[in-house]
């Protein structure tokens, strides 16, 4: 057994103060963890299991590289042992570059469709970084904002779902903010039916959904 195998999945929450990331000790010295320095304030510890950053004390980041999707299925080994374990929002970073560009949409599927988790499309550790900040600072607002408030993970992380939403063939910008007005979670615009959809988006592209959606059924 591989020492991947065997890391503990340890996808509790963790308590993070404002502002800050808790990262993985293994991102130390890490493209990544140069972008945030700076910006934001960040404490590698050990002992994270599979969970890369912690951004609040209900989100966190795993981050899939181009060389996990060459290398196989072991990510999604892990995606799942998380998944299972966690109650966490996971919102997950793919390398989508030239070379991991023809295994995207399989995985685009799977996290999305199969697991119902966020996935963003990153292009390197850099636009990483920076897509980290831009999330620590939205959840930062909400929450000093309004304290008193409890929202769901899915409204703080709004503009992560809309870009998640964005990717479905046929959907941009306007068409993805309408079907989130309509159907607040991912889980519930996969279970809609073309009725359903046609509603929000008319009829042709309305069916183009459905019949992405459908594929992994």
């Amino acid at each position: 057994m591989t020492a991947k195998e065997i890391t503990p999945v340890k996808a509790g929450a963790v308590s993070v103060p404002y502002g800050h990331v808790i990262g993985n000790e293994k991102w130390r010295g890490s493209q990544i963890a140069q972008g945030l320095q700076g910006k934001i304030k960040v404490i590698l510890e050990d002992g994270l299991g599979l969970v890369d950053f912690h951004l609040s004390n209900r989100s966190c980041i795993l981050y899939i590289s181009e060389a996990d999707l060459v290398a196989g299925n072991g990510f999604k080994r892990r995606l799942v042992r998380f998944r299972n374990a966690s109650s966490l929002h996971g919102i997950v970073l793919v390398e989508k570059t030239q070379i991991s560009d023809q295994y995207f949409p399989a995985v685009q599927k799977f996290i999305v469709l199969e697991l119902g988790m966020t996935l963003l499309p990153v292009a390197n550790q850099e636009e990483a970084s920076q897509l980290i900040i831009q999330l620590v600072h939205e959840q930062s607002k909400d929450q000093t904002s309004n304290p008193f408030l409890r929202k769901k993970c899915s409204q703080l992380l709004e503009p992560s779902i809309l870009r998640t939403v964005q990717q479905i063939p046929g959907v941009g910008k306007t068409k993805a903010l309408l079907l989130l007005q309509q159907f607040v979670s991912i889980h519930q615009l996969c279970n809609a039916s073309v009725q359903d959809l046609e509603l929000v988006v008319g009829q042709a592209i309305a069916q183009q959904i459905h019949a992405f959606l459908s594929q992994t059924k």
